[in-house]
């Protein structure tokens, strides 16, 4: 058992086999050696990466375990955390959603490198432009460190299917942002269905909320584009 399977299991309760963890070491290898000559992450060491990358990554599994089968796409995706090894452990055809081309380039050729090539595409792209494209037609979506909760549950109604899930992984956001995020659920067709506070192996605090597509927005899905993240929704009075 190697360094990466001891913490899931042993702080996270979460199995993570040998070939499993081997492929999950080669994906945070090879970004490490992509963001040599490109900003990918600002984490430069193998334990910051197995942490703070990987065991961060993997703590969501749970939650996609409980999603409907089908489509997964990571939101936001920059160096492919968690999607890369999301789709790793599930399986699942998976989306790697960015707006900088030269990103989700660079993660496409990862990914087949790692012969993932059949089950993850690249999209490089606004979300509200996805969302145009490709309407309710992924069962669970995540976004890690993208934006606050009203935006992110604003751009990820339109794109699921009902019953399907948005994953958002939090440091600490603020109660404003918590409670503004509950206020619009009905507004986007959205309701909470989990929200879990915990702590990874360096001690630093991590919150997943999880939202189900309960029924269609009350508003026109997507806005222009950037208003999700300039004009957040809030409850109406």
């Amino acid at each position: 058992m190697g360094r990466l399977a001891e913490l899931m299991k042993g702080y996270h309760g979460i199995e993570v086999k040998e070939d499993r963890e081997r492929l999950l070491m080669d994906d945070l290898h090879a970004i490490m050696d992509v963001n040599k000559t490109m900003n990918l992450t600002r984490i430069l060491s193998e334990e910051g990466g197995i942490v703070l990358h990987l065991e961060d990554s993997l703590t969501g599994l749970p939650y996609i375990g409980d999603a409907p089968e089908g489509l997964y796409a990571d939101l936001g995706t920059g160096g492919g955390f968690p999607g890369i090894p999301l789709c790793i452990m599930t399986g699942r055809k998976t989306l790697l959603v960015d707006s900088v081309k030269k990103k989700v380039a660079a993660l496409d050729g990862v990914a087949g490198n790692l012969g993932l090539g059949d089950l993850i595409d690249v999209y490089a792209g606004r979300i509200e432009d996805l969302a145009k494209e490709r309407k309710g037609q992924f069962s669970v979506l995540t976004a890690r460190a993208l934006s606050s909760l009203p935006s992110l549950m604003e751009l990820a109604s339109p794109l699921l299917k009902k019953g399907g899930r948005l994953i958002c992984y939090k440091a600490q956001p603020t109660d404003e942002e918590v409670e503004n995020a509950l206020g619009i659920q009905e507004l986007v067709g959205l309701r909470l269905e989990c929200n879990q506070t915990f702590r990874l192996s360096d001690g630093s605090t991590r919150r997943i909320f999880v939202f189900e597509k309960a029924g269609a927005p009350r508003i026109k899905l997507p806005r222009r584009i950037g208003l999700a993240q300039k004009d957040p929704l809030r409850p109406r009075s």
